[in-house]
């Protein structure tokens, strides 16, 4: 079993989501995203496994949301994706994968559905 979080440690919401996941005996595969953020290959895999479009996982109201054009409805997925890996604080947190399923954490019960 594979299980990784994607996660913020000054996020409440990720905070609770790893320890909810640790709970329950889990130990899953710590990824600081900010400090190490996914490829866009990987973030294209996770967005697929949740069902949802880039814009569907991004933080509007961070300040980097608008500063990297992320507004602009011209841009299609592959330039969204891109424009997300470089700016990771974007990017909806916590994400937690297991295998080929994927949850985000908001709230943190929302991952036990994949566990």
């Amino acid at each position: 079993m594979s299980l990784t979080i994607y996660h913020n440690p000054r996020c409440s919401k990720s905070r609770g989501t790893l320890a909810l996941l640790e709970e329950r005996g889990l130990t899953p595969t710590v990824v600081e995203y900010l400090k190490q953020p996914p490829t866009a290959e990987q973030l294209d895999a996770i967005l697929k496994m949740l069902g949802k479009e880039p814009r569907e996982l991004m933080r509007k109201g961070e300040a980097a949301y608008k500063e990297a054009g992320l507004d602009d409805p011209e841009l299609g997925r592959d330039e969204l994706i891109e424009r997300m890996v470089a700016n990771p604080s974007v990017i909806e947190r916590p994400i937690v994968v297991k295998d080929k399923r994927a949850a985000v954490g908001r709230p943190p019960e929302a991952v036990l559905g994949i566990l």
